[in-house]
């Protein structure tokens, strides 16, 4: 996602003949949207990105086995009094 945003803004800057990115040349300009093709294909291929969307799902399960944990204990302390 860096490389896409570092891409977008060299892209910006080439266009509108901003400081020295104006004298780059296009290839250097295009560069990160390279690197950000290079980074996905390899990201997919190796389970990167499959493995960290399962820690998010982890993370969020917990967080709701927390929350309904928590839920339970007032409840029940509620009920003693």
């Amino acid at each position: 996602m860096y490389f896409l945003g570092l891409g977008l803004l060299l892209l910006a800057m080439k266009y509108q003949a901003m400081g020295p990115v104006a004298n780059w040349s296009w290839w250097v300009v295009l560069l990160p949207f390279g690197l950000a093709v290079v980074w996905w294909s390899w990201a997919d291929s190796s389970g990167y990105t499959k493995r960290k969307a399962m820690q998010r799902e982890d993370r969020r399960r917990d967080k709701r086995r927390e929350r309904t944990k928590m839920a339970l204990e007032a409840d029940a302390q509620k009920r003693r009094r």
